[in-house]
């Protein structure tokens, strides 16, 4: 599994973009979705909704578990992807690109998010 470099990680697995114009995109990365097994719905964050870093913001439910969607910052959601809500399955074929699960206004970044490198090494990849 590759992770993108451009992106940034946290420790529960989900994926950050950069921030431009204030806001970034939100997403687990390839390894938790494969640890899920078959994502059958999703819980999206509404747009307007505050959330906090580390803190749970969502659901993943699969065929295997439900799993909390935690966010990597704290900010506002601008965004959340209609087309995860519709069609869960994005998650595991697509998780860095059309499985997306929400956008973010920034407020607050941690420091303590991963580089890809560092991500792949806690992940164990």
């Amino acid at each position: 599994m590759s992770n993108p470099e451009q992106l940034r990680y946290s420790k529960e697995h989900e994926w950050l973009s950069a921030v431009e114009d204030g806001v970034a995109t939100v997403g687990i990365t390839q390894h938790a979705a494969h640890a899920l097994g078959d994502v059958v719905f999703v819980q999206l964050p509404e747009a307007g909704q505050d959330v906090t870093a580390g803190e749970a913001c969502g659901e993943l439910e699969s065929t295997k578990s439900v799993s909390d969607l935690y966010s990597p910052v704290s900010g506002t959601v601008t965004e959340f992807n209609q087309d995860v809500v519709d069609d869960p399955a994005l998650v595991n074929t697509a998780p860095f690109e059309a499985g997306w699960l929400f956008k973010v206004r920034v407020s607050e970044e941690p420091s303590d998010l991963l580089t890809a490198d560092e991500y792949t090494a806690f992940a164990g990849e």
